[in-house]
């Protein structure tokens, strides 16, 4: 079966979701741009999108059909070459307006799993849980009779232990996305030493024709991505909790979520970052990791507590942040959660305190959306590292250790044989995370 005979019968599980719904859109754009190639001309093209809430399927729709428009606009001189043969299509409009109907007309909003019994390809994006994946995917598979290849948009299980769990003899891969999957161009390719060949080539093809940077992760629980974010939340955690010895515990996580973001130059503080993933998800992500590294603690106390207040953070149904270490006002930091006191403590009650302990930025300090549209960024970069180590204060030292233990982790991923080389670990921190740089690199000795 060749790439586009894969592509007939296509179900997305948990499609309504934040990542669901961009690898439905992408998905759907591909399997509709192949519909109306002249040589499929009559063959039918189905995808389901599954999903258990039959309001997120419906937003689900709304959302769509806005994104499939949007995709027509901008590619409208391939579309009038598409429909040339249509002399009943003249304006850009009407042709614009027909794409998105055909588009939209390969979707089935679907609550039932018995929809994926006739899928050749099943995208699973289910929450980040071993057992509902296993469930699900087993389910499909014991009453499938396609022998249906499985790409698993999970950012921490072994694909090994999911592929001898359902019984999958090699068909099925890790496909991780970045969220959000419609703009985020990094997708993690995971195998095992069994993944079908073919499933393989079909992956990279699918990956090349959505214009995705695929770099390969080994089967290693976390892989590349997240096995250096959650070590890089745990750094950051432990030093809340050092600093917050000598000072208000809001300080002290304000402290150190200043210098990640201005010292290190990143796009955000990582207790935005931990916000905007899930502080929930973390935590699940930690677990599922630390039986695959009985070497460390890949375990946060203070993650429990936030879960033990109900504090979760993540995203709402529109994509605007909810509430988790941070408290967020039109996408900005106001106030920080207090542990002690279980409130949210505005930020400007204590910022002026707080900055005058971390101390001045360098000398060189640009922000990290001027520092990603220099060209000649490294020398940029080289020169506010080098002023940082000549200076004594509180952040710069914080800024020091940090970017020590981010190399530490990134070297690791490599030496363990999670990345099969430094170049892998910093593309993915790159381009997933949008860091300015690769945290294996000589900015400091």
């Amino acid at each position: 079966m060749n790439y586009e005979e894969k592509l007939n019968n296509v179900t997305i599980i948990g499609a309504a979701g934040k990542m669901g719904s961009g690898i439905l859109l992408l998905t759907a754009l591909e399997m509709g741009d192949l519909s109306l190639k002249p040589e499929n001309k009559g063959k039918q093209f189905i995808l389901n999108a599954m999903d258990i809430s039959h309001e997120g399927l419906s937003g689900l729709m709304r959302y769509l059909r806005v994104q499939i428009k949007k995709n027509a606009e901008k590619k409208i001189v391939g579309l009038r070459k598409v429909y040339e043969d249509r002399q009943d299509l003249i304006s850009n409009e009407e042709i614009i307006n027909e794409y998105v109907f055909d588009v939209m007309n390969l979707v089935r909003p679907v609550t039932t799993i018995e929809s994926a019994y006739e899928s050749s390809l099943i995208f699973e994006a289910a929450s980040e849980n071993p057992e509902l994946k296993i469930m699900l995917l087993s389910k499909i598979n014991n009453n499938n009779q396609n022998k249906p290849w499985f790409l698993t948009n999970t950012s921490s299980i072994p694909i090994k232990y999911l592929d001898e769990k359902i019984g999958l003899s090699g068909r099925i891969l890790g496909f991780h996305f970045y969220n959000p999957p419609a703009v985020q161009k990094l997708v993690e390719l995971i195998t095992t030493p069994e993944t079908n060949g073919e499933l393989i080539e079909f992956a990279k093809h699918y990956a090349k024709n959505l214009k995705k940077i695929v770099v390969p992760s080994n089967d290693y629980a976390g892989f590349i991505g997240n096995g250096h974010f959650m070590r890089d939340a745990l750094h950051a955690m432990s030093e809340v909790e050092t600093l917050a010895k000598e000072m208000p515990f809001v300080q002290a996580l304000y402290t150190v979520n200043r210098v990640c973001q201005e010292f290190l130059v990143r796009p955000m503080g990582i207790f935005q970052l931990i916000d905007y993933v899930g502080i929930d998800v973390c935590q699940f992500i930690m677990k599922v990791m630390q039986p695959y590294n009985t070497d460390e603690n890949i375990h946060s106390p203070m993650l429990d507590k936030m879960m033990g207040l109900g504090v979760k953070g993540g995203q709402k149904s529109d994509g605007s942040q909810k509430d988790g270490f941070l408290k967020y006002e039109k996408g900005k930091p106001i106030a920080i959660y207090d542990i002690q006191t279980k409130n949210y403590i505005n930020i400007s009650d204590f910022q002026q305190e707080a900055d005058a302990r971390i101390g001045n930025t360098p000398a060189s300090f640009v922000l990290w959306k001027t520092v990603v549209k220099v060209a000649s960024k490294d020398e940029l970069l080289k020169k506010h590292f080098s002023e940082i180590a000549m200076m004594d204060t509180l952040g710069a030292k914080l800024a020091l250790k940090y970017m020590k233990r981010c190399k530490e982790i990134g070297l690791k991923l490599f030496e363990t044989k999670v990345a099969n080389n430094p170049e892998d670990v910093n593309t993915v921190m790159l381009t997933g995370f949008f860091h300015a740089y690769g945290p294996i690199n000589n900015y400091i000795e």
